[in-house]
């Protein structure tokens, strides 16, 4: 089973950039995709960001495209999410999870705050 912990979060002030990674124990990440969610207070957890395993094709909502890209490096075992012109409408807890053949792995978080 693969754990994830994520880290790189922080207070940023609008327009500005963070990266965010996904670092995996365990098992190797380069079989599994993994994918970016993400959760605002009183709001429900919504999707970021996908990539998958093998060719890494990506994936990302709307609200991101263009402003954020997410990469994995097979070597450090990490995924990783550049989050550039931040908003703060940005401002949630960012999740990534590892999924495989329909099982779904996730991490515990990381606080990401976006000041006007």
């Amino acid at each position: 089973q693969v754990q994830l912990v994520e880290s790189g979060g922080g207070l940023v002030q609008a327009g500005g950039s963070l990266r965010l990674s996904c670092a995996a124990s365990g098992r190797s990440l380069s079989s599994y995709g993994v994918a970016w969610f993400r959760q605002a207070p009183g709001k429900e957890r919504t999707f970021v960001a996908a990539i998958w395993s093998g060719a890494g094709k990506t994936f990302y909502a709307d609200s991101v495209k263009d402003r954020f890209t997410i990469s994995r490096d097979n070597a450090k075992n990490t995924v990783f999410l550049q989050m550039n012109s931040l908003k703060p409408e940005d401002t949630a807890v960012y999740y990534c999870d590892a999924f495989q053949n329909g099982r779904f792995y996730w991490g515990q978080g990381t606080q990401v705050t976006v000041s006007s």
